[in-house]
């Protein structure tokens, strides 16, 4: 029993020893280096810069080159109007008149005055002859005559501008008014567009560098979706010296040609135009770009610590198979974080790979 014992207590004293012994011996081991979950693994790549000869892509209506807005020179009531919405005109043509009522009767007026002044201007110079009227009064009946002569010519014009004819062969586009209306002076009555082949023309806007890249006699491709399997050709006919002051972008005309195709007034286009200078563009790849609208969208960035991003607007130029062209946006970004950031929001931890 006795022998027993001991080697129980010899046994539980190993054990004890064993424990301490591996426990003293062993060396320290370094804590588990601590990583965020929550940070999101990226790569970024080196933004390159490109010149290319891109095309200027423009969307407008179909117009006419020569289109008139037509009224009345005096106010009145509309007597008679002689065509209208849609049908065709020739230069000349009577297109609506005004009531002459009140018109003639200021004509007859501006004629009885002038012959009032041409009998006292004769009658000052009869006196004057004898010495009875002085010159400051021959002077004064002879610049009479003339301002009521000048005022019969006003009267006189007048009336015949009581009408309204089209200044083109073309075709009434808009008729604004209608008989028994009263128009005011200068206000369009009858909207009218030329007809003739070579007159087509489509106006669109540009930004100022896209408008800095064209002249006049660019190419120009233009779809219609009116006729969406034909496309056409044109030029750059014009160009404006100053932007809209609503949308801040710069008229361009187009000269369009139709071919046999018939065209009207307001047909939606799509223009593709192909600029002689060439401009230089950022270039990204695809992936970069994240909460695309459009030509608008946006890339990530490091900030200057590696450990968070920035989200910065661009304006997008042109898609080239897995790069994108961007126009604005970039200047002075070398790099921009393209793997996972889609996963990415201001807010974000990142660890750059």
């Amino acid at each position: 029993m006795k022998v027993l014992q001991f080697i129980l207590i010899s046994l539980v004293t190993g054990g004890l020893w064993a424990c301490g012994t591996k426990a003293g011996n062993s060396p320290e081991k370094k804590p588990a280096e601590q990583t965020d979950d929550t940070s999101v693994p990226v790569k970024r790549t080196k933004v390159e810069s490109v010149v290319r000869s891109e095309p200027v892509i423009a969307s407008g209506l179909v117009s006419s080159a020569e289109e008139a807005r037509l009224s009345f020179k005096i106010g009145g009531i509309i007597e008679k109007v002689y065509v209208d919405e849609g049908q065709a005109v020739r230069k000349g043509q009577l297109l609506a008149t005004l009531n002459l009522t009140e018109i003639s009767a200021q004509v007859s007026q501006a004629e009885f005055a002038n012959e009032k002044a041409e009998r006292d201007l004769n009658r000052v110079k009869a006196l004057y002859a004898d010495t009875a009227a002085t010159l400051e009064q021959l002077q004064n009946a002879t610049t009479g005559h003339e301002v009521a002569k000048q005022n019969l010519t006003i009267a006189r014009f007048n009336q015949n501008y009581a009408q309204i004819r089209s200044t083109v062969d073309g075709t009434v586009t808009r008729k604004l008014m209608n008989e028994g209306e009263l128009a005011p002076a200068g206000s369009p009555v009858f909207l009218v567009s030329s007809n003739r082949r070579s007159d087509w023309v489509v106006r669109v806007g540009v930004s100022d560098k896209d408008w800095a890249r064209l002249k006049a006699g660019n190419r120009a491709t233009i779809t219609l979706d009116a006729y969406p399997d034909q496309t056409f050709t044109g030029t750059v006919s014009e160009l404006a010296q100053a932007a809209d002051p609503v949308n801040k972008l710069y008229d361009v005309e187009i000269r369009i040609n139709p071919g046999t195709v018939k065209f009207a007034p307001g047909l939606f286009a799509k223009v593709s135009l192909q600029p002689a200078q060439s401009r230089r563009y950022a270039l990204v790849p695809i992936e970069a770009i994240v909460e695309g609208d459009g030509k608008d969208g946006f890339v990530f960035v490091l900030t200057d610590d590696r450990k968070h991003v920035r989200k910065i607007p661009v304006q997008i130029g042109f898609i080239d198979n897995d790069k994108v062209l961007i126009t604005n946006g970039l200047t002075d970004i070398s790099n921009v974080i393209t793997a996972g950031s889609a996963y990415l929001t201001e807010t974000s931890t990142v660890i750059l790979q």
